[in-house]
């Protein structure tokens, strides 16, 4: 968990929450006292800022959460900001909420980095539960994880891992990072089997991900406050992300054009493993099951890789 806080507008920043604090401190009431939510143990909270001094300045925030769950139990409610939270610490309890009532807590919580990034919360990780989101999980089921469609991307993972394994000789006799050569290896066969190869950015293309996973992945004022409009503006994140977003955007563009290119000169000689952009942009060109913009299609061009990204910072740290 990685809290965002520029130091160079920390001053602004207060004096900002300083007017937040004026103007509602008689009548917020993000949590009453009639809420459903404090039925739930958990610690007491401050006015405004909840349970948020009982998480800033600590390096492992998990830590402190499962202190937490020590004294409070396996489902404890925290309000950080103007957001409540429930922290679930047990696997009876997860299993109620993740499987039993799995449908109440089906949607995410709007984040402000997410929002640019998802194309307005349309990859199949964030879009709402409904229609939309059981239509992308069928593509996928049928036409992306399918056993057909997975031995067809075998000669991909053969020669990721032949390249894996003649890096590895290579370096016969020096200290190697494996976790780190591993991953990119995974990255490479997850790119091609959803974009259909190595893009020439490849560079450009990993360090935006990981950047908006980092974004995405913490805890920032801005989705803790989400009622002050302006908290995006003067934390500088809404600049970062769309910078970021701008970047991926024009490379996902120039993919898909590539990939229109190539379909209509395609003959019926050519042999192509059908990777998941071209699954996607045939979906957007019939129209009839699911009905595709191009910003739809890139949403779930992305989510894979944020995805992965989001497994190889799972092993170093907590992510919420």
């Amino acid at each position: 968990m990685e809290f965002e806080f520029p130091s160079k507008l920390i001053v602004l920043v207060s004096f900002f929450l300083f007017i937040f604090i004026v103007l509602k401190l008689l009548g917020w009431n993000s949590t009453t006292n009639s809420s459903p939510l404090n039925l739930i143990p958990g610690p007491r909270k401050l006015p405004l800022i909840g349970n948020l001094h009982l998480l800033v300045g600590n390096p492992l925030p998990h830590r402190a959460f499962r202190d937490l769950a020590d004294k409070y139990g396996p489902l404890m409610h925290l309000q950080l900001g103007e957001v409540p939270f429930i922290i679930v610490s047990s696997i009876e309890v997860a299993k109620q909420i993740l499987k039993t009532h799995d449908l109440n807590f089906a949607n995410r919580p709007p984040v402000v980095s997410v929002k640019t990034s998802s194309y307005n919360y349309t990859d199949i990780a964030f879009s709402p539960y409904g229609e939309y989101w059981r239509s992308l999980r069928k593509i996928c089921i049928l036409e992306l994880l399918s056993a057909r469609r997975v031995q067809s991307f075998r000669h991909i993972r053969e020669e990721e891992n032949r390249d894996l394994a003649k890096w590895i000789a290579s370096n016969e006799g020096l200290p190697i990072n494996m976790s780190e050569r591993i991953y990119l290896s995974t990255y490479d066969i997850t790119t091609r089997a959803s974009l259909g190869k190595k893009t020439s950015e490849k560079g450009t293309f990993t360090s935006m991900i990981k950047e908006v996973v980092k974004l995405a992945g913490g805890l920032n004022i801005a989705d803790l406050y989400p009622s002050i409009g302006f908290l995006p503006l003067i934390t500088g994140i809404k600049f970062r992300i769309e910078r970021m977003h701008q970047k991926t955007d024009r490379i996902l563009n120039s993919i898909i054009n590539e990939h229109r290119v190539s379909s209509a000169t395609k003959t019926d000689d050519d042999e192509k493993t059908e990777d998941l952009a071209d699954i996607l942009l045939k979906y957007q060109e019939d129209g009839v099951e699911l009905a595709l913009t191009t910003d739809n299609v890139k949403a779930v061009l992305l989510a894979p890789l944020r995805v992965l990204w989001n497994l190889r910072r799972l092993r170093s740290g907590f992510i919420l």
